[in-house]
């Protein structure tokens, strides 16, 4: 199966022999934050640096060839891997720094605790700070979620501040959720030594610039991690199911927020990183992944190379209209009998006219549940439910087992690229 990696609008030919001709790195690249007439901008060795980057480090090479330029990492763990894949493709690295979060149990009293927590991470700075691929430190993730004690905000500040004694080539940052009035107040007062605020993000980034503002932030920041409307912030069933956009929906919502504030705000917004560069269960498989599990691309990845490039790839996904079950759309909030067989109507279409494989999936609806992001485990599939070798209008038999469901479309267009949608039901 030809992959669109290979039909984006850099040719991977061309790609290749660019890298090979520049000369390899060695040492640290000083990067540095310059305000000039209101304006604030990333410099990388002396020049201008925009951040086109992405959360994830997973086909380090597409990232390259679609027009992007960093990775972002939340920890060290597979650092030199990382780093090495960076190098290679010309790609820079927000270096994660895993900062331990008071809902995990960490408690920001235990002085010995929050000091062996520093010298860890030291060591962490000393051993990766001189890799010519690294941009910026970013302090923990999200340490504003679910927390009571503002003490975390010191023990941030003295992680920067370490960083400045033993790194004086890339700046630092501190990751939060959101972009509450209180939390930049925390940074702002008790962090001085962060030069980069960074704030993750996803429906909320359509008015990010104002939010930034109302907050009382006049320097520079970065948006670490958006993407679609959250799973808190869409729309819900009556049994607190939350509805997924389908991948042609997540496109255009990412084309309309990434102009509208990453694009619109350049006096202080110093670029992003999309969320997420690889595949996880979140909710459900498709929800926050720009990937499928075996690395096929929906039409998002569409807009990400346009915005990023100036260009559309050749071959773009297939976009789907419409998906309904037994008549009704996801949001409808659906009910089944046991048993009951309904029609299912998935209207999905190919710019190019490529032929449709159609995959079909339901999966009870998912109890594995976590915050900020941890690890949640993928549901097993309920075989039998639609017939083998449905295309986009089928029937859909109700599993005889109460409860509540999804059913997954996935479409194919041959050349790696999917369109995705599913429907939360409830069988009673």
């Amino acid at each position: 199966m030809q992959n669109r990696f290979f039909c984006s609008c850099l040719p991977l030919a061309a790609l290749t022999s660019t890298l090979a001709a520049a000369s390899p790195l060695t040492g640290p690249v000083k990067v540095t934050v310059r305000q000039a007439n209101g304006r604030y901008e990333l410099l990388r060795g002396g020049q201008p640096y925009f951040v086109k980057g992405a959360g994830g480090s997973q086909y380090p090479e597409r990232i390259a060839a679609y027009g992007g330029n960093s990775i972002r990492t939340w920890g060290t763990g597979d650092a030199p891997k990382v780093l090495a894949a960076a190098n290679q493709n010309h790609l820079t690295v927000m270096m994660g720094l895993d900062v331990a979060r008071e809902r995990h149990g960490f408690d920001y009293n235990d002085a010995a605790a929050v000091a062996a927590q520093l010298q860890k991470l030291k060591g962490e700075v000393l051993k990766y700070k001189d890799d010519p691929a690294v941009l910026l430190w970013g302090i923990g993730n999200e340490l504003n979620l679910d927390y009571t004690n503002p003490k975390v905000w010191d023990a941030v500040n003295d992680i920067a501040k370490m960083i400045h004694e033993v790194d004086p080539n890339h700046p630092t940052s501190t990751v939060l959720a959101g972009a509450s009035k209180k939390e930049i107040e925390y940074v702002k007062t008790r962090c001085p030594a962060v030069d980069i605020l960074s704030i993750n993000t996803y429906a909320g980034l359509a008015t990010l610039p104002k939010q930034v503002a109302d907050a009382g932030w006049t320097g520079p920041y970065l948006v670490t991690e958006w993407g679609p409307t959250g799973h808190w912030e869409g729309p819900q069933t009556p049994w607190k199911a939350s509805v997924e956009e389908t991948s042609s929906q997540k496109a255009a919502v990412y084309k309309s927020r990434y102009e509208a504030s990453i694009l619109k705000d350049r006096a202080h917004c110093l670029g992003s990183y999309v969320f997420l560069w690889g595949q996880k269960q979140e909710r459900t498989p498709t929800w926050y992944g720009l990937f499928t599990e075996d690395g096929q691309e929906t039409e998002v990845m569409d807009v990400l190379q346009y915005e990023w490039s100036g260009q559309w790839p050749k071959n773009r996904a297939p976009h789907i209209a419409s998906f309904q079950l037994n008549g009704k759309a996801a949001t409808d909030g659906i009910y089944l009998k046991p048993g009951q067989a309904v029609p299912v109507a998935a209207a999905i279409t190919d710019p190019e006219h490529d032929a449709l494989t159609y995959q079909w999936e339901l999966l009870p609806e998912s109890t594995d549940l976590k915050q900020g992001g941890d690890r949640e485990s993928r549901p097993g599939p309920v075989a039998g439910a639609v017939p083998a070798g449905a295309q986009g209008q089928t029937t859909l038999t109700a599993p005889t087992q109460p409860g509540a469901y999804r059913l997954f479309v996935y479409a194919h267009d041959g050349h790696g690229n999917v369109a995705t949608g599913n429907i939360p039901f409830m069988v009673q």
